[in-house]
C-alpha cells in the first residue's frame, strides 16, 4: 500500500516514520488530530476541518504553528509523495511535542505536525446497497466533564473500547450511549434516524463531537427538503424508527439496518437515506479545497 508521512516539514516512506517516545503525544495522548478524504485528488470540506482542529486544539491549550494554506502546502506535498493512484486517505495529527516527563506544557516548546497520507477506502457496495448492522455498546461515551468529546482527541481509547465489542459482535459499528443513557454517537461516526419523514440526530449537548460530514448532511437536508431536528433519543426509540444511517469522512453516508437485536424499519435502507446519499453526492463539487 502507497503511503507517505510528513513529519514537521520532513517526509518519510511508512518504514521510516518516527516521532520520538518523549513527544507528549505518545506519553499522555496530549494531541488533537482531523481525518479528510479528497475528490478528484482535491481535499474535501478542508476549512470545516481546519476550524476543528483548531478548536480541539484550543481546548488543550495547544497552537498550530501553521495557517491553513501552509498546512495544505504540506499535504499536497504529502500527497504527491505517496503517488496515489485513486483518492486520499489524510491524517493530521498535531501534538503537544517533545518535552519532559512532566505535565507541565511549558516543557514542549515546539508542536509536532504529522501528517500521513495513503489510499482512501470506500465503504463496500453491498453496505450502501443493503445498509449495515451496528452494535449497541456497552461502553459509555465520556462525560464530557471528564475528556470532552468534542475535542477530536488522539486519546481514542473509548472510542477503541466500543469498536472493539463491535468487532466481536460481527458489527460494522458501535452506536455509544452518554452517561444519562441518551443515544450519542457511534465509535467512529455520527448517527442519524428518520422517523415520520423528519430527520433526527442526537443534539451537541449530549456529549458528542460535532462531525464535519454531520454538519454537511444537515446542510443537505435542508438544501433537498427533509426537515431535520437535533432530538435526545433513547435505546426504546429503536423500535418506533424508520430509517437510519451513519456519517463519517471517509463513509459519507452509510445506511443502517440494525441496531443491536433491534431492526430498524422494513431492514432495508429508506427512501430518505437515499435522497440524502444522491443529495451529498452532488453538493461534493462546491466544496473542494
Amino acid at each position: 500500500m502507497p503511503v507517505a508521512v510528513n513529519i514537521d516539514g520532513r517526509l518519510y516512506g511508512r518504514d521510516e516514520a518516527r516521532v520520538s517516545v518523549f513527544d507528549h503525544g505518545f506519553l499522555f495522548g496530549e494531541g488533537v488530530y482531523e481525518v479528510l478524504r479528497t475528490y478528484g485528488g482535491r481535499p474535501f470540506l478542508y476549512p470545516e476541518h481546519m476550524r476543528r482542529l483548531r478548536a480541539s486544539a484550543a481546548r488543550i491549550a495547544l497552537e498550530c504553528p501553521l495557517d491553513d494554506d501552509q498546512l495544505l502546502v504540506r499535504i499536497r506535498e504529502t500527497m504527491t509523495a505517496a503517488a496515489l493512484e485513486g483518492e486520499a486517505y489524510v491524517r493530521i495529527l498535531l501534538t503537544r511535542g517533545v518535552g519532559e516527563i512532566v505535565y507541565d506544557p511549558q516543557a514542549c516548546p515546539t508542536p509536532t505536525i504529522v501528517i500521513i497520507v495513503k489510499p482512501h477506502v470506500d465503504p463496500a457496495p453491498d453496505a450502501l446497497a443493503q445498509g449495515v448492522r451496528i452494535a449497541l455498546a456497552s461502553v459509555v461515551r465520556n462525560h464530557p466533564g471528564s475528556v470532552d468529546p468534542a475535542i477530536k482527541s488522539n486519546n481514542l481509547l473509548n472510542n477503541a473500547l466500543a469498536m472493539q465489542q463491535a468487532l466481536r459482535e460481527g458489527a460494522a459499528e458501535a452506536l455509544m450511549e452518554n452517561h444519562r443513557g441518551e443515544l450519542c454517537e457511534c465509535a467512529q461516526s455520527n448517527i442519524f434516524f428518520v422517523r415520520g419523514g423528519v430527520l433526527l440526530t442526537p443534539p451537541v449537548d449530549a456529549g458528542l463531537l460535532v462531525g464535519v460530514t454531520r454538519q454537511f448532511v444537515l446542510e443537505v437536508a435542508a438544501a433537498v427538503g427533509v426537515p431535520a431536528e437535533e432530538r435526545t433519543l433513547r435505546r426504546e426509540d429503536l423500535a418506533t424508527v424508520d430509517e437510519a444511517f451513519l456519517t463519517s469522512t471517509t463513509k459519507a453516508i452509510v445506511p443502517v439496518v440494525q441496531v443491536g437485536d433491534a431492526r430498524i424499519g422494513p431492514g432495508v435502507p429508506g427512501p430518505i437515506t437515499r435522497r440524502l446519499m444522491a443529495g451529498f453526492e452532488a453538493a461534493i463539487p462546491a466544496r473542494l479545497a
